[in-house]
């Protein structure tokens, strides 16, 4: 699956992965950020809680939502493929100026929303101009191939990471979460060594990567974002080493973004905070 098409005289809108466990009581940075995105009093959020089994996550997320000031917020109780077909569901997401994929279980939201209209929906909505941000499953979700699993806390290896089609909201990257908090690096440099082509982003707790239309992407939060860049390899061991054997990369690119720091996804060129540049 890919992004939808943008139409003639229409920008992207704005794609924000969060690494999960953000901060929903003090200053709210980063859900402050994508309420002001989804135009704050005038905005009207909707929230997708389907990758959580609680039943609580999306009145939690309405009260959150309601408190920093959006103007109407709802949530679609897709809990089912059937409910994918809802049609009062798609007039919600008509009016939707900002879309909330909640966290919980990533396969449990693409099994669930795979392959329907529900996600033709979101895709279409974001190419249209609607800001879609995520947290944790739902952060990892956006990629057209979505990590699924994987052995935390190892080296890179051929078997290291499990891989499961995602949304399509994006088809530069894969997307990890809790990154540095459950030592996920190994997986997802195994995840990149499958299509070097591919960008890896890892991004910390309380952290969002807010990618603007132009693929620029910002840090906001308090962790870090790393990106893992394969395209120059100069050598890789995947295609030959044997079932759990540790892999080879060389020539492998990483960078380690904290707030303010900023990454053209394009250009695969990292820039520091615009106050350090002088």
């Amino acid at each position: 699956m890919s992004p939808a098409p943008v139409l003639k005289d229409q920008e992207r809108g704005f794609l924000i992965p969060i690494g999960g466990a953000e901060d929903k009581e003090a200053d709210r940075r980063i859900l402050s950020r994508f309420v002001e995105l989804s135009g704050s009093e005038n905005g009207d959020i909707v929230v997708i809680p389907t990758a959580s089994r609680l039943d609580d996550t999306g009145p939690n997320y309405l009260g959150i939502f309601d408190g920093l000031g959006i103007g109407q917020v709802d949530y679609l109780p897709i809990n089912s493929r059937e409910d994918c077909d809802n049609p009062s569901f798609f007039d919600v997401l008509d009016r939707a100026t900002g879309i909330f994929i909640t966290g919980g279980n990533q396969l449990r939201l693409s099994t669930i929303l795979g392959g329907t209209l529900i996600a033709q929906k979101i895709r279409r909505c974001n190419a249209a101009g609607i800001p879609i941000a995520g947290t944790s499953a739902g952060a990892s979700i956006m990629s057209e191939h979505m990590i699924a699993g994987g052995d935390a806390n190892s080296s890179p290896s051929e078997d290291g990471v499990n891989l499961a089609p995602g949304l399509g909201l994006t088809n530069a990257a894969i997307i990890d979460q809790h990154f540095t908090e459950r030592h996920r690096l190994g997986r997802l440099l195994s995840g990149i060594a499958y299509n070097p082509f591919l960008l890896g982003i890892g991004i910390d707790e309380d952290t969002g990567a807010f990618i603007g239309p132009d693929n620029m992407l910002e840090v906001v939060g308090k962790g870090s974002v790393t990106i893992a860049d394969a395209k120059g390899l100069t050598y890789s061991s995947m295609g030959h080493v044997g079932h759990g054997e540790p892999l080879s990369l060389l020539g492998l690119k990483l960078d380690i973004l904290a707030e303010g720091c900023r990454y053209d996804l394009d250009k695969r060129q990292s820039f520091p905070p615009e106050s350090t540049t002088e």
